[in-house]
């Protein structure tokens, strides 16, 4: 297990930031190496952000001598989306196992994680977002099937989506994370429309089922003074509150959303008209 460190930054100092800077202090990378789990611990909310590919073995992780606590989730919760292949995610002897797009809830309190892949030639990729909670809730497996649906968006302005809610409290409880998976209609390219900002709660994005040669162009910044990511498939992007969170792609993609803050109302957003951006 590897673990990266970010403190996060101030709208001020983005202004001076040049792209080797933004993508260092912003976008993650390589989260999904074979036989690997590796971790990003932020300051902002103190998220922990997180991929594992197991191919040839399996992959465990459990300890938290990084974090300072006796056990990685021994003060958090965790979310866990499968964006590969079936495989199976066993905390503390309780099996689970995961189909493509299914999520699983990990609560407070769980010392060892083992993930495997059911085949190493279609390998499972756990992508995990972990925060900090303050009450005991059980694991729990929450499937494509289950997840609340939502169709959002128009395609003659070619933002049509569907976002699925995973861990959220119309599905399933939480302390405070929120996580679900988006994907765009066909011949839709833009996402999270229209802009806005959340001053309660950070958000993470991660970006999958992409073509190798497509890339996201992610907006970020204050709208009054925009920013951009080019982000490949697998790839994380923080977004602090007071930042917007959009994108375009140059071909089909979907992404992740887990989200952390004062509160659970997904829709406590206030909105950015796209005159606004800048």
């Amino acid at each position: 297990m590897t673990m990266k460190i970010l403190y996060g930054a101030a709208p001020q100092d983005v202004k001076g930031y040049d792209t080797e800077k933004l993508r260092s202090a912003f976008l993650m990378t390589d989260l999904f190496v074979p036989d690997a789990a590796n971790f990003t611990y932020t300051h902002v909310d103190r998220l922990l952000l997180g991929g594992a590919m197991p191919v040839s073995k399996s992959v465990s992780f459990g300890s938290g001598n990084e974090i300072g606590t006796p056990y990685l989730l021994s003060a958090r919760e965790m979310g866990i989306a499968n964006l590969g292949g079936a495989g199976t995610v066993t905390i503390d002897g309780q099996s689970f196992t995961l189909e493509n797009r299914d999520v699983l809830y990990v609560g407070r309190g769980a010392r060892e994680i083992v993930m495997s892949s059911l085949s190493g030639k279609t390998p499972a990729r756990f992508y995990m977002n972990s925060v900090p909670a303050g009450a005991d809730i059980p694991h729990r497996l929450i499937t494509k099937a289950d997840a609340k649906a939502l169709d959002l968006g128009d395609g003659r302005r070619s933002n049509k989506r569907r976002l699925a809610m995973y861990i959220h409290p119309e599905v399933t409880p939480s302390c405070l994370l929120l996580m679900g998976i988006t994907d765009l209609a066909e011949g839709s390219v833009w996402n999270t429309m229209p802009p806005h900002l959340h001053e309660r709660r950070m958000e993470a994005y991660c970006y999958f089922d992409m073509a190798a040669e497509d890339r996201i162009i992610h907006l970020m910044g204050r709208p009054e003074e925009t920013r951009h990511l080019i982000v490949a498939n697998g790839d994380a992007v923080l977004s602090p509150a007071w930042s917007i969170h959009m994108g375009a792609g140059t071909g089909p993609y979907a992404f992740v959303w887990g989200m952390t803050g004062e509160n659970q109302e997904y829709n406590d957003v206030a909105p950015v008209a796209l005159a606004e951006l800048k």
